[in-house]
């Protein structure tokens, strides 16, 4: 999906990274820190455990600057101690995702597993994937950017076990070589073959990889979409919402670990639940390469809209496909929007 550019690491920068001052090894680390967030992220599936990977890989890669002996480039050395410093993580980290639960009777069956039976996975800002807004003549690798960043990517590859995540991101995604793989993860290249080969069988059965999609929609299409979307939450119309659903849509909330697998589904939770609650108030973001929502609510009583909720949507063509909501205020601070609106 996307081809690594290592440049050429040069005396100077060896020196710099194995002799220098504090100041001068940083400027040089600095340069990959966004790509290793991202790789860090889709490894761990969490924004916030990504950011304490890579900064795990930056002080171990100071303690290890004097063994670092410049025949790998400065960026394969430091995939190579991100990746294990998320497979330390993980060791010591109990993560089971919840089974995919089968679609109700009479529904289209779906083989992307809703996020909600991934419980950490939480979303992230495109500006911190150095993803820029899209348009609608974008280059193929941007387009494999967003895909390999997705939430639909995301919640199938962690349900893979950590050493074929890592090998399928470094074959599939980073572009490296087989005897590269091996080397990045200190086994032998029949073992990273062998993990690839499960990985992918694996992936097959969670998500549609290399299948022709339906068309993400243009960009325009998109923006008309997210508008609607916005327009009927602040007017409490959940018609409005339903009226844009494709009929296999998915709706899923973490971590409460609810999800609804078609439009006749999730019908009833909108009319139920949209104007019970109180009034909304909504702002377009981005997260993950795909339109997003934040959501403010002012409940009954109350005088401020408070944060309540972020939704990552997936549009294909002129409907939407999957409404995955994120439970987390939290996650506001992450995106630099504030806790409340007056």
């Amino acid at each position: 999906m996307t081809t690594p550019n290592e440049g050429v690491t040069d005396d100077s920068e060896i020196d710099a990274v194995r002799t220098g001052t504090p100041p001068e090894f940083e400027q040089i680390v600095e340069r990959h820190r966004r790509e290793l967030r991202t790789h860090c992220y889709r490894l761990l599936g969490s924004a916030a455990d990504a950011e304490d990977a890579v900064q795990d890989t930056y002080l171990n890669a100071w303690r290890a600057r004097r063994t670092y002996s410049g025949r790998a480039p400065v960026r394969a050395w430091l995939y190579r101690i991100a990746t294990n410093s998320c497979l330390q993580m993980l060791r010591h980290t109990t993560r089971k995702a919840s089974p995919t639960p089968p679609p109700p009777p009479g529904s289209p069956a779906t083989r992307v597993a809703p996020c909600s039976t991934v419980p950490w996975l939480s979303p992230i800002p495109d500006d911190l994937l150095g993803i820029a807004a899209p348009r609608d003549d974008e280059p193929d690798e941007v387009v494999a950017l967003r895909d390999s960043v997705s939430l639909a990517f995301l919640t199938a590859i962690q349900m893979l076990a950590p050493r074929q995540r890592a090998v399928l991101l470094l074959r599939d995604v980073l572009m490296y070589s087989a005897n590269e793989s091996a080397e990045l993860l200190d086994i032998s290249v029949a073992a990273a073959n062998s993990a690839l080969q499960r990985a992918r069988a694996r992936l097959r059965t969670l998500h549609d990889v290399g299948a022709p999609q339906d068309g993400r929609g243009s960009s325009t299409a998109q923006r008309r979409l997210v508008s609607l979307y916005m327009r009927a939450h602040e007017q409490a119309d959940p018609h409005a919402i339903v009226a844009i659903l494709r009929d296999d849509a998915r709706l899923s909330v973490s971590p409460q670990g609810l999800a609804w697998t078609s439009r006749a589904e999730i019908t009833q939770p909108y009319v139920d639940n949209m104007n019970a609650l109180g009034v909304w108030r909504c702002r377009a973001i981005r997260a993950n390469g795909q339109p997003a929502v934040a959501h403010y609510l002012r409940a009954t009583g109350t005088a401020d809209f408070e944060a309540f909720s972020l939704v990552v949507l997936d549009i294909r063509g002129d409907s939407i496909v999957e409404i995955a909501t994120f439970t987390d205020p939290d996650l506001f601070g992450l995106f630099g929007l504030p806790a409340r609106l007056p």
